[in-house]
């Protein structure tokens, strides 16, 4: 076996949670054995998965798997006309999912905000969710939008507006089969989504316990209405073991 044939077994066991996040690898050596390889081999799988950020390696525990189990980020089930379907994520095959709002805040939008159509300047509320499988973080998520659209409330509603709720509170939740856009009068009406595979930035890394600059998928929805104008802008960052779905009904 070569080194991408190792690493593709071992990434293979990762994501199957054989080896859990967390949990020590064999030693290169154990690898040589196993494999029946050369220790050069059997270094370069390692090399190969810890470039990838599912392993981390240092003089004093070894080698340690850095990923979580395997997960969807769903774009969505679109089913015309009819979107109450949609699944924001799920896990790939089996494990609690759970998600927690941990930072809810007021900024100024930096310039890199106007590619999403969001004035530089502008008040904005920015929300950040960790999602979870087994309770092991897998995805990153930062939600931006308008102050003036985070503060809407549905008709007949009383109290914090829900996209203004604080983290650690629960946030009012649309009636069953009822969209969060259209409970909250949005006029959404298109979402423009941008799937790139690239370095983490910071913010992610630290959330999710992989090395800085580790690589992953950085998934930006720009949520517009009917006249063109910017609703809301997410921002999901996930490890590249992980998949991208979309789901598309007639």
């Amino acid at each position: 076996m070569d080194a991408n044939s190792i690493a593709a077994d071992i990434r293979q066991k990762i994501v199957s949670g054989e080896y859990p996040h967390g949990s020590r690898l064999p030693t290169v050596r154990e690898q040589v054995e196993r494999y029946g390889v050369s220790q050069q081999t059997a270094s370069a799988a390692y090399a190969a998965l810890a470039a990838l950020g599912l392993v981390r390696t240092d003089s004093r525990s070894g080698t340690r798997v850095a990923a979580g189990r395997q997960s969807d980020a769903h774009l969505g089930t679109f089913a015309p006309p009819d979107l109450t379907a949609a699944q924001a994520w799920k896990p790939t095959t089996s494990g609690e999912a759970r998600e927690e709002t941990t930072l809810v805040r007021q900024i100024d939008a930096p310039e890199s905000m106007a590619a999403w159509g969001i004035p530089a300047g502008s008040t904005v509320v920015e929300r950040t969710r960790i999602r979870s499988v087994d309770g092991v973080p897998v995805q990153h998520k930062v939600t931006v939008m308008p102050y003036e659209v985070a503060a809407r409330t549905p008709e007949g509603y009383e109290g914090t507006p829900p996209m203004l709720t604080p983290a650690g509170e629960e946030s009012p939740k649309a009636p069953a089969g009822v969209r969060a856009a259209d409970w909250l009068g949005w006029n959404s009406a298109h979402t423009e989504c941008i799937i790139t595979a690239e370095p983490m930035d910071d913010a992610a890394c630290e959330a999710l316990g992989v090395p800085a600059g580790s690589p992953g998928f950085r998934i930006v929805g720009i949520t517009r209405d009917a006249e063109g104008a910017t609703v809301f802008a997410t921002v999901t960052t996930a490890q590249l073991h992980h998949r991208v779905t979309l789901g598309i009904i007639g």
